[in-house]
């Protein structure tokens, strides 16, 4: 199978394995990965998710030997196959697949080689990334005239800011993995063939805390983006007040209790 899910509780690790590609995406893999994620979303068992790939890369971005076969003049050559239209699920597919889903929970990229074009465009998607030491990222389709579609010229500049990201997307340059860490692209950075492990680990840790509290203040964060100060503090109330009384009464009852003192994560 192109894509598939392995499940530990909560945490799910949804693999894209076209290892002979090096994980570039073509139109079937990333229907494939776009569904596997809609799983995910609708699975209320399912509380964070590890998208990682098979065979030492991570993603080598959109599979250039499929487009070649693209008619540049006809329907086929101009993605009008991929049109910013929901589907009958409500959703938007990318052309990498779940480019463009806003999930309500978080998920977490593995990276190990190559995440780059649409490959970084998706690790960027995800709400964290832990690298190998060896992985890197670039905008390696600027050498070809294939344009940033599936969220880069979005989601870079929000993570890294406006110069570096400009940086990087005219230059095309390899980013590797420490360059990664140190401004903003990704947040961990462990041995080569441990970033599956570490993911997960974080995904175990981040799946036993009350989760409907943390996904509102994820998705408070997520919705602040260019807001004005007044409209954010806004916006954080109306999204996790209601929180306070569904999760976290019953959250400071149990400290009260003596649960999770001197800050033991442990024990909560």
């Amino acid at each position: 199978m192109p894509i598939r899910t392995e499940k530990d509780g909560g945490v799910w690790t949804i693999i894209h394995s076209r290892p002979q590609a090096r994980n570039a995406m073509d139109p079937e893999h990333a229907q494939a990965l776009y569904d596997a994620f809609l799983t995910f979303e609708a699975d209320d068992s399912a509380s964070v998710a590890v998208f990682w790939g098979d065979g030492g890369a991570f993603c080598a971005g959109w599979d250039l030997k499929n487009a070649a076969q693209r008619d540049p003049d006809g329907t086929d050559g101009r993605m009008s196959d991929l049109a910013l239209a929901p589907d009958e699920r409500g959703h938007i597919i990318g052309p990498m697949g779940p480019s463009r889903l806003e999930l309500s929970k978080p998920v977490i990229a593995a990276v190990e080689g190559p995440a780059v074009a649409g490959g970084m465009e998706l690790a960027m998607w995800a709400d964290m990334r832990v690298m190998a030491e060896t992985a890197f990222m670039g905008v390696y389709c600027r050498r070809w005239g294939v344009p940033l579609i599936d969220g880069g010229t979005v989601r870079l500049p929000r993570l890294v800011g406006e110069g570096r990201a400009m940086d990087l997307i005219l230059t095309g340059r390899r980013v590797d993995a420490e360059e990664c860490l140190q401004i903003g692209l990704c947040e961990y950075v462990v041995p080569e063939g441990e970033a599956r492990a570490k993911a997960e680990e974080l995904a175990r840790q981040i799946s036993r805390f009350p989760q409907k509290c943390m996904n509102a203040d994820r998705r408070s964060l997520k919705a602040q983006h260019g807001l004005p100060m007044r409209a954010a503090l806004h916006s954080e109330w109306t999204i996790s007040s209601a929180m306070v009384a569904e999760e976290g009464i019953a959250g400071a009852a149990r400290f009260a209790a003596g649960k999770g003192r001197g800050g033991d994560y442990g024990d909560i």
